[in-house]
């Protein structure tokens, strides 16, 4: 094996262990191409920046659902009702901020050659994105 199929290899092997991840890319660049397609306010200059967008999206969502996550874990842990109340409050702020962080990153990132448009169509596409990848994963046997 030459010294470039090694450095490739862990890459490749990362890959091969998370089919589901590659999965879900595919799935959101079909999903944000058809907003793009069909609502005005998102944009995408290429296909490239989609398919970047997508990868982007990718990673930024697993954050959100594994803090997502956590604070449902610690609303079932909560022994009160503060402490109840104070974790649904903390899930209502991931949930809208977490928009907020995926129009900024997008930004930041992409500046003016990729939009989501504002909050609400950030959080329909965000929605879309999460049924879809449940849905897909759904059909081929795999947890979501």
């Amino acid at each position: 094996m030459t010294q470039s199929e090694r450095r490739r290899r862990p890459a490749w092997a990362w890959l091969a262990a998370r089919p589901g991840d590659v999965v879900d890319v595919f799935v959101y660049v079909v999903v944000l191409n058809l907003a793009v397609e069909y609502f005005p306010a998102v944009i995408s200059e290429t296909f490239t920046l989609s398919l970047l967008t997508a990868v982007l999206l990718k990673l930024a969502l697993e954050v959100v659902l594994r803090v997502k996550s956590a604070v449902l874990d610690r609303h079932r842990s909560a022994e009160t009702a503060v402490g109840k109340v104070l974790a649904l409050l903390a899930l209502w702020v991931v949930a809208a901020g977490s928009k907020l962080v995926v129009l900024g990153l997008v930004d930041l990132v992409f500046g003016d050659r990729v939009s989501l448009g504002g909050f609400v169509s950030v959080t329909a596409l965000v929605v879309c994105l999460l049924l879809s990848r449940a849905g897909v994963r759904r059909l081929l046997g795999e947890e979501s």
